[in-house]
């Protein structure tokens, strides 16, 4: 049951990525940053928790995941160092997931070579 869960909670969040593409004149990069602002939203709001609560890595894995674990970075290390945890908790939340993002992005830059599309 918890993969139907986990399935289901990816899926919806995938189909409103699918249907923002096909039915607005939005670009890639502009869904994209809406998902992270909008994690970050539900996130601060306490909205997402339970989205995650119930969907899992449905949940955690997207777009709006990695907004939703800035949110909460920044949430916690203001509780802890204050005003300046608004500046260094999205960092330190997100540090492992940005420095594989680096390290893959460097890898696939070694072994594959650009092409032009015009």
């Amino acid at each position: 049951m918890e993969y139907l869960k986990v399935f289901v909670t990816g899926g919806i969040i995938c189909a409103i990525a699918e249907l923002l593409i096909d039915k607005t004149k939005l670009t890639s990069g502009r869904i994209l940053v809406f998902y992270v602002v909008t994690g970050c939203i539900l996130g601060g709001l306490g909205i997402y928790e339970y989205i995650e609560n119930f969907g899992g890595a449905g949940a955690t894995v997207p777009l709006t995941g990695f907004g939703y674990n800035l949110a909460k970075g920044v949430m916690k290390e203001v509780d802890e160092a204050g005003f300046l945890g608004i500046f260094t908790g999205g960092f330190k939340s997100a540090a492992g997931g940005i420095g594989i993002a680096i390290l893959f992005s460097l890898i696939a830059c070694v072994f594959f070579k650009p092409k032009s599309k015009g």
